[in-house]
């Protein structure tokens, strides 16, 4: 080997691209960071990613972020994967899909939302993919499907709905879905469903309804003759529509109950009263009340104003969507129309109708509107008489309760009046208690223990005075008198009563008691 030839052989080794080792995948330019990228697909699966990933290169057709944490697509996320032909989003949180989040994505084919937290789909949510094919919306929380939901989504063949909660479905939901061959609304919350639902599914080869809480009656009269004309061929042999109610033909197939046994109750409306008159400023509240089988659905409706350039009352019912003249909301049940800051284009006619699968009914209400505003009253000043000459000043007669001078005063000023009497009746109640209270603690007030005895010496010699009394204590301390004969029967003059005299005995302390009046103690 020539000089110097190990070191070039060397130089020419690190020069050289390393294959890549066995088991990793090759790593496209540009990957997200944590991500696999493949030539066409990258993955980014259970990685906790809140957001849409940047960096994820243009050519991508395949792209998975399945198991994350992204609750909202943000707008533009998504749009420069105009190449994008498959998208799984599955098992993530998002709650919403906001208008055109896929406009950007003209070549999507398959679209996976399974497991999210979608509550409601808004009517251009999937504008934009025309081509789409397959859509997975099973597993979220919908509700409701309203129309024209999936109106864009001309090519579509797949549609799964399954283990949602939905409890209706509107008669153009389905509309524009006419190359759709599958349908899953299983386990979901329907009662019923409407013929004109499916009749845009001009292409539909399986249709699977079962476990749905089905309400057999009137309204799938023509399910049951749709199957047994055809309709067997969209359905497995396993799916059978099995009645949830009424009671009588609860667990029972539809296919098994006759026509006769599918009845409805028409509804019955009830307003009270039928005419009302309002006053300017204030609220209303109107019910009407539905009874039928099904539960009627109910409608407050305000009738076309007899002249034109009139505004128009704005309805609102408890818990529904406001209600223009001439347009209407429904609520089911009691419908409770209200009715805020009543003003003059509130008057007029309205109408409730209660509508279910047996027929409708109607009953008119008529608003009245009182045109003059109720003022609140102003306290008026009372009107000061003239004084007489000869009647000095504050000798003024006051005006008594109930008199007319009295009701001739304002308001703040009769509440006045009312309110300083109640306080002199209240003051004179609180120092009688106080009087009353004070009594009853000297009679009930004694010394200590042992300090209540009387003791007098009993000398047998006759009749003595309260004046011949002398106040003594014993060894124990115990009171005691002891006569004093020296001591006159009477006082020769005025003599004050003593000051532990009882005043419920007659004296009173500090008033002098005359000379006849003396108190015999027999001792």
């Amino acid at each position: 080997m020539a000089p110097g030839g190990p070191a070039l052989l060397l130089l020419l080794l690190l020069l050289l691209p390393l294959p890549p080792l066995p088991g990793l995948p090759p790593r496209a330019a540009g990957c997200p960071v944590a991500c696999r990228c493949y030539s066409a697909t990258v993955e980014c699966g259970a990685l906790r990613l809140r957001v849409v990933p940047l960096g994820i290169p243009p050519g991508t057709q395949t792209l998975f972020l399945q198991d994350n944490n992204i609750a909202r697509l943000e707008p533009g996320a998504l749009a420069p994967l105009a190449a994008l032909r498959r998208l799984y989003l599955h098992n993530n949180s998002l709650r919403a899909l906001e208008a055109g989040a896929f406009r950007a994505q003209p070549r999507l084919l398959e679209l996976a939302l399974t497991s999210n937290r979608l509550r409601a789909l808004r009517s251009g949510a999937f504008a934009g993919l025309a081509q789409l094919r397959v859509l997975y919306l099973a597993g979220n929380q919908l509700a409701r499907l309203l129309d024209f939901t999936f109106l864009h989504l001309p090519r579509l063949q797949e549609l799964h709905l399954q283990e949602n909660s939905i409890e209706l479905l509107e008669d153009q939901a389905l509309a524009g879905l006419s190359s759709l061959a599958l349908l899953d609304l299983s386990r979901n919350q329907l009662g019923t469903i409407s013929r004109e639902a499916l009749q845009p599914l001009a292409s539909l080869q399986v249709l699977r309804l079962t476990e749905n809480p089905w309400r057999c009656d009137c309204a799938l009269h023509w399910l049951g003759a749709w199957i047994k004309e055809g309709g067997q061929r969209l359905l497995s042999s396993r799916d059978k529509i099995m009645c949830a109610e009424p009671p009588r033909l609860a667990l029972q197939s539809l296919l098994d109950i006759s026509h006769s046994s599918l009845i409805c109750i028409p509804p019955s409306v009830h307003v009270q009263p039928l005419e009302l008159t309002a006053n300017l400023g204030e609220d209303l509240r109107v019910a009407c009340q539905a009874s039928g089988y099904p539960q009627p659905l109910v409608t407050w409706r305000k009738m076309p104003q007899p002249r034109e350039g009139r505004p128009r009352a704005q309805a609102q019912l408890e818990g529904g969507a406001p209600v223009l003249g001439g347009h209407s909301a429904s609520d089911t049940g009691s419908g409770m129309l209200f009715l805020s800051n009543i003003t003059l284009a509130h008057a007029g006619k309205y109408e409730c109708e209660a509508s279910n699968a047996g027929g409708a009914a109607r009953v008119p209400f008529r608003l009245l509107v009182n045109a003059s505003r109720q003022q609140p009253q102003q306290p008026q000043q009372p009107a000061q008489p003239p004084l007489p000459a000869a009647r000095p000043a504050g000798r003024e007669p006051r005006p008594v309760a109930g008199s007319m001078a009295f009701r001739a005063l304002g308001l703040a000023t009769q509440t006045a009046i009312a309110a300083a009497i109640a306080l002199l009746a209240l003051t004179a109640v609180l120092l009688a208690a106080m009087i009353c209270r004070r009594r009853r603690r000297r009679k009930k007030a004694r010394g200590p223990p042992g300090e209540g005895a009387l003791f007098v010496n009993d000398y047998l010699d006759g009749p003595c005075t309260f004046a011949q009394l002398e106040e003594l204590r014993d060894e124990r301390g115990h009171e005691m008198f002891v006569i004093n004969r020296s001591k006159p029967l009477f006082a020769e003059g005025p003599a004050e009563a003593p000051a532990d005299c009882d005043p419920a005995e007659g004296a009173t302390p500090g008033l002098r008691v005359p000379p006849p009046v003396a108190y015999e103690i027999h001792c």
